[in-house]
């Protein structure tokens, strides 16, 4: 039995420590916003936020996150309630298949908790790691950048 925190409702997890995060987020959770990409923590497309942290579901074991907080897509925004981050990318059309967008806004996610002004170096850095196969990483880094601007001017 694991006990972590998913979306911010405790749960447990009866799961062989060794098991994904990822398998057990899809096959046992329904949380399905995490993708498989590559299997090895290149790509993004599985990127979920472990204590505020951009991580690779695909290679985290469940029982090394006992007690942690996890963040995935789902717990970002809704469809009633997009985070600004989904309405940027939406509006600067910063998107084309949407395979990466889970994983992309995840890790912009997580730069914005911890820089809510981000210059564009810094999320060209934050998002290094997170794989667009269809080449929309400009508009990406606009819509970051947009989705910031609004929450600042939101909060203040």
């Amino acid at each position: 039995m694991i006990e972590l925190s998913i979306n911010g409702k405790d749960i447990t997890v009866e799961e062989e420590p060794t098991a994904f995060l990822l398998d057990v987020l899809r096959n046992r959770l329904g949380l399905m916003g995490a993708r498989f990409g590559c299997g090895a923590g290149h790509c993004g497309a599985c990127a979920v936020l472990v204590d505020g942290e951009d991580k690779s579901s695909c290679i985290l074991e469940i029982g090394n996150l006992r007690g942690r907080r996890v963040v995935t897509l789902e717990g970002i925004g809704s469809e009633r309630h997009p985070h600004p981050l989904q309405t940027a990318l939406i509006e600067l059309q910063a998107g084309q298949c949407g395979y990466c967008l889970a994983g992309i806004i995840v890790g912009a996610k997580g730069l914005l908790d911890r820089n809510p002004d981000p210059s564009r170096d810094d999320v060209i850095e934050a998002l290094n790691g997170h794989l667009c196969r269809c080449g929309v990483h400009l508009r990406v880094i606009d819509a970051v950048l947009l989705a910031a601007k609004r929450m600042r001017e939101a909060s203040a």
